[in-house]
């Protein structure tokens, strides 16, 4: 790959800082790929962190560990761009929106043991997922008697 300055690239029109500003992802989005990551090798075994609930919450935002599911998520480039920051608990609990709940629920060992399949824990992260809004039957009903 060839260095060149910020000018050499503005004169060559290979720069393009008219370019429209980058959309963040939303929650959902986020959650999404991290839960398409863990499915791409679906029979990984990765370590979990050990009793996450039982720490102090500041020690317990500092926890990380080698092959968990939250270092398939900080490897992603996608999701460093968005803003994450480490493999950390606190940050990826800060980043993906998530409760201390929610995310002990997808990493901590006491759900699974030492180790878990990478699509055990996809599926915990979809499933702390938020769904998309639908009305209720109720508000269905209301809407059909307005028409």
């Amino acid at each position: 790959m060839k260095y060149r300055s910020l000018e050499e690239l503005e004169r060559s029109g290979e720069l393009h800082r008219d370019a429209p500003p980058h959309k963040p992802m939303s929650q959902r989005e986020r959650l999404g790929r991290w839960a398409h990551l863990l499915e791409v090798d679906p029979f990984r075994r990765l370590n979990t962190l050990d009793q996450t609930e039982y720490c102090d919450p500041k020690a317990r935002d500092a926890i990380r560990g080698d092959d968990t599911p939250l270092t398939i998520a900080f490897a992603d480039p996608v999701l460093r761009a968005e803003g994450l920051a480490d493999d950390s608990y606190g940050t990826a609990k800060r980043f993906f929106g998530l409760s201390d709940g929610q995310l002990h629920y997808v990493v901590c060992s006491c759900h699974c043991g030492a180790t878990m399949l990478a699509r055990y824990a996809a599926s915990r992260v979809r499933a702390v997922t938020p769904r998309p809004h639908t009305p209720g039957l109720f508000s269905r009903l209301m809407q059909l008697l307005r028409q």
